[in-house]
């Protein structure tokens, strides 16, 4: 078939987080011959700083069709309200040079939004994954905004669903598959990686080196904007446990930086004046991770703690020991897997030994178990989609 016959999907990835839950969809409709992706980049996964997450999507063989540089430095309130405004315009000017049957979108993220308000100026159908859910910061509010952006939605729960549908979209566009995050776990976990994550540690990010068993802590926690000016305390709350806990029990910590939200620099800060003081051992910190490797140290930790959405749903399907640390995930639906505490040094360090102490939880598919890539593109391939939205009541 010919190119210009195929339908046209666009991707917008904007951080590794994104890359994380769209990779197995590109794939699917990499794969459809009556398909064509388009993918553009943009926002934190094109810097260097977030781990030019750009590079991996490009090592895993996908084609960048355009580079949406949209992100203002400072990450602070009035800079993600600066950069969601330019990414707007990037992204339509790009939108009508490629002209898509479609544009797929995830989550809750402010280059998300810039694409979703774009994309229906322009009558151009939005195709939304992972809308639905309850949170804490202001991802709450672009989620939802967006949902009402959209056209078809592929909530990754059935509660996530029924709250679409509340919203007043029409339930025959609303499809409850599961997040297709699952699919990749799922294949991931059956595999050892041990020896690729410990060549990272020697030869990638900063700290000691060490050798990786299954006697070890991992730590995500990102800034929660609605709590602007607070992330430098949070996140010293999280390292004072983790540094009493690393003594007692000489337990390596492997670390990401956070995202590039506001209030990103608090907790940079947080973690390097942490780092200075202290000198922890066998402390080690990363800029991003690829997924397998990431997914691989989810499903061999001791327990993950921070407030990353990872835990709630890879978590539950893996089993992983959680410590969900403060408000940025308040409200989701998790499994038995997680322990929720406030920014409190002593309540995080109970809740981490508690997790240590019971091990790994049985799988909780929650968010689905298998194949939600193949019949998100399915539906995509098949739907006719009124432009015109209405509310349904």
């Amino acid at each position: 078939m010919q190119t210009s016959n195929r339908k046209k999907i666009c991707v917008f990835l904007g951080s590794r987080a994104n890359y994380s839950s769209l990779k197995p969809i590109m794939k699917e409709i990499q794969k459809d011959p009556d398909l064509k992706l388009i993918l553009f980049v943009g926002a934190s996964a094109l810097l260097d700083k977030y781990g030019e997450v750009a590079e991996l999507v490009k090592q895993d063989g996908f084609k960048i069709d355009e580079y949406v540089y949209m992100l203002i430095e400072g990450e602070n309130p009035t800079t993600m309200a600066k950069s969601t405004g330019l990414g707007l315009m990037e992204l339509a000017n790009l939108l009508h040079k490629h002209k898509p049957d479609f544009t797929l979108i995830i989550g809750d993220r402010h280059e998300m939004l810039a694409m979703a308000i774009a994309s229906a100026f322009m009558n151009i159908p939005v195709a939304h994954t992972m809308g639905g859910e309850i949170s804490g910061t202001i991802d709450e509010s672009i989620r939802h905004a967006i949902t009402k952006l959209a056209h078809i939605h592929f909530p990754a729960n059935e509660l996530a669903k029924q709250n679409i549908i509340k919203m007043g979209e029409n339930p025959k566009m609303v499809f409850n598959f599961g997040c297709p995050r699952i699919d990749t776990v799922k294949a991931i976990i059956k595999n050892d990686y041990d020896e690729e994550i410990n060549n990272l540690i020697r030869n990638d990010g900063v700290g000691d080196v060490f050798e990786i068993n299954n006697n070890f802590i991992l730590v995500s926690q990102h800034p929660v904007t609605t709590e602007f000016g607070n992330g430098e305390t949070q996140i010293n709350e999280t390292l004072g446990a983790l540094y009493e806990i690393q003594k007692e029990k000489n337990m390596p910590v492997i670390m990401l930086w956070p995202n590039a939200d506001a209030g990103t620099d608090e907790i940079s800060r947080g973690i390097r004046k942490f780092r200075e003081k202290y000198s922890p051992k066998k402390f080690h910190l990363f800029k991003s991770l690829s997924l397998h490797i990431y997914i691989h140290l989810m499903n061999k930790t001791k327990c993950l703690v921070g407030n990353s959405s990872s835990g709630i749903r890879e978590g539950a399907f893996i089993g992983t020991p959680v410590v969900n640390i403060g408000s940025r995930q308040v409200g989701r639906q998790y499994g038995k897997n997680v322990i929720n505490v406030g920014y409190d040094k002593n309540e995080i360090k109970k809740a981490i030994l508690k997790q240590i102490e019971h091990g790994k939880y049985e799988s909780d598919p929650i968010y689905g178990d298998d194949n939600a890539s193949k019949k998100i593109v399915k539906i995509l391939k098949t739907i006719k989609v009124d432009i015109q939205k209405k509310l349904c009541y």
